[in-house]
């Protein structure tokens, strides 16, 4: 297989680490209006993502400079183009962090409630801008024969682009509350199983109108492995009910493990739509980036197989490891117990 064919796929698998990892974490943060009815369940929610949120958030790092050193010419039409996007989800990243690290710094209820706000707000604004921008790409946007979008923030802001972002936030949100449910005890866990019944069936009819959409475009434009699209839309469709009737019968476990693997499937399928483009011109066909068109040299590429194939195993293994030593539920008697020991 051509190099860049490879670190094409090699890409998409990052991105669809980072949805699965850091889209739970975005639907916890999200869901603390609705689950965290004192302080006490607060902290039980974000505890839950405490020593691995940050962790998460590296593979859209890692993503990200792939494609900056695979495809170029992808990189700074993408990142020029969705400039203010992208900013947005930048400035919302760091607000969520600088949440997490500093609302336990003062026994305030005033200090806590702001930074809580900003946690939701810094979770929701990425997972709705990367659904239109992921959306948009798949889509096509008008980009002319110096390979440079010319259109503006509000030409991302249409039917289909929307609708993917409003599918990624409450596919997002689903996939934490059901993580908030297999991580805690108590009213918390019980609060969170009812919520991803509702959320779960508005993310079924949202997601069900996005994949659709998504699948009738592909072939209506003739991409390449449309069919490898309809497939995988179909699967990401029977795991997303699969995860709402598994939360129904009180299996967390299983409800959060088909939420993620919804997630790969939507993810991918998109991602076979794309294929062999990386960005498509709406403008004119011939304008369009490809794999071939928009990649880095073949040198550039085995020198970044061969540090992929010694470092991705190690990266993995961590993670597996961390989640590992973290796999217990977050109790509300430890928590009330820690309390009482520091006052």
């Amino acid at each position: 297989m051509d190099l860049a064919y490879l670190w094409f796929w090699i890409v998409g698998f990052l991105f669809v680490g980072y949805f699965v990892l850091d889209g739970f974490d975005f639907g916890v943060g999200m869901s603390l209006p609705f689950l965290g009815k004192d302080d006490v369940s607060r902290r039980q929610v974000v505890n839950t993502i405490g020593p691995v949120w940050d962790l998460n958030e590296t593979w859209i790092i890692v993503a990200g400079a792939c494609l900056f050193a695979a495809f170029p010419h992808w990189y700074a039409t993408l990142f020029s183009g969705f400039y203010l996007a992208l900013l947005m989800i930048l400035l919302a990243l760091i607000l969520r962090g600088v949440s997490f690290e500093y609302r336990h710094q003062r026994d305030s209820p005033k200090w806590k409630r702001g930074f809580d706000r900003m946690i939701v707000i810094g979770s929701a604004l990425p997972a709705l801008l990367w659904g239109v921008a992921v959306a948009n790409i798949v889509q096509g946007v008008p980009i002319d024969d110096a390979m440079e979008f010319t259109g503006s923030f509000l030409t991302l802001l249409n039917p289909y682009g929307l609708l993917g972002g409003v599918t990624m936030l409450l596919l997002f949100f689903t996939h934490g509350v059901y993580f908030v449910a297999l991580k805690t005890d108590g009213q918390v866990a019980a609060d969170a199983r009812r919520l991803a019944g509702r959320a779960g069936l508005l993310t079924i009819i949202v997601g069900a109108a996005f994949l659709v959409w998504t699948v009738v475009m592909a072939f209506a434009q003739g991409r390449e492995l449309a069919m490898m699209t309809a497939v995988l839309a179909a699967v990401a469709a029977v795991l997303l009910i699969a995860s709402w009737i598994s939360n129904a019968r009180g299996r967390e476990g299983w409800a959060f493990g088909f939420g993620a693997f919804t997630i790969v499937s939507a993810v991918l399928a998109l991602w076979f739509a794309l294929f062999p483009y990386v960005m498509p011109s709406a403008t004119a066909p011939e304008f369009s980036l490809t794999i071939e068109n928009a990649s880095s040299t073949d040198y550039t590429l085995t020198i970044m197989s061969w540090a992929a194939l010694i470092f991705l195993p190690l990266v993995l293994a961590y993670q597996g490891w961390t989640y590992w030593i973290f796999r217990k539920r977050i109790t509300r008697a430890r928590i009330e117990a820690a309390s009482a020991a520091v006052h």
